[in-house]
């Protein structure tokens, strides 16, 4: 079978598209969740992506990548917090930055808070945050970062 005998039998559409040529290039679950929610804009919720809405529209894009956020964020909850923190951490990792410097951020500034999906229910709201703080305590434990309030 030739290449283009083999693309011919991959699936078309939006959502394909968005998976084959970017969400399968990113090696965490928690990293799909920040690239997803950087598409969205946060005055108005809509998610927003040149290239797809050019091959598509813009509210086919908006449309697949709200639906791709709340995968992404409900396959994140399925995992077990030991799949979580590894995932977490292989996210961090990729960053390149000093793990430290990150952990000391995200514990002052949160900015995990804005990950969740506009479409989540409270009860997976309040599971993420308390599976992913208790992942950072872990985390600023091991790293031995500071804890940002010194009566805690």
């Amino acid at each position: 079978m030739n290449r283009s005998e083999s693309n011919a039998s991959l699936p078309r559409g939006p959502a394909p598209d968005l998976w084959r040529h970017t969400l399968s290039q990113i090696p965490s679950v928690f990293g799909r969740l920040v690239y997803l929610c950087s598409l969205r804009d946060p005055n108005t919720g809509v998610y927003q992506h040149y290239g797809l809405a050019q091959a598509f529209s813009d509210q086919e894009a908006d449309r697949v990548l709200r639906q791709s956020h709340e995968e992404a964020f409900a396959e994140w909850l399925c995992f077990p917090l030991e799949r979580q923190r590894a995932d977490l951490g292989l996210y961090l990792e990729g960053l390149g930055d000093n793990p430290r410097t990150l952990l000391d951020a995200w514990i002052r500034l949160t900015p995990y808070r804005n990950l969740v999906p506009a479409g989540a229910r409270e009860v997976e709201r309040k599971l993420y945050l308390v599976d992913l703080e208790t992942i950072l305590e872990l985390l600023r434990n091991e790293y031995g970062v500071a804890c940002p309030d010194p009566d805690a």
